[in-house]
């Protein structure tokens, strides 16, 4: 069984950003992403199947984005 992982959602690897299709669990009050050590998914930038902690800081093509909602528009 594979372990699990607690990362805040402003750590820059797949499995945190908004753009990323796998499993994981995300904790919007706590701010708190939850995977599986051996998860996979796939970039939907990219349509390239990617490790949830594949580190993007060096990746060029990367368009990485944050968890969090927008900010309300105050309308």
């Amino acid at each position: 069984m594979a372990e699990k992982l607690i990362l805040p959602t402003e750590v820059k690897v797949c499995a945190t950003c908004s753009y990323w299709d796998g499993e994981r669990q995300v904790d919007a009050e706590m701010k708190l992403v939850v995977v599986s050590e051996t998860c996979e998914g796939e970039c939907l930038v990219t349509e390239v199947t990617k490790p949830g902690l594949h580190d993007i800081r060096s990746e060029c093509a990367c368009l990485w984005e944050d968890l969090e909602p927008d900010e309300p528009s105050g309308k």
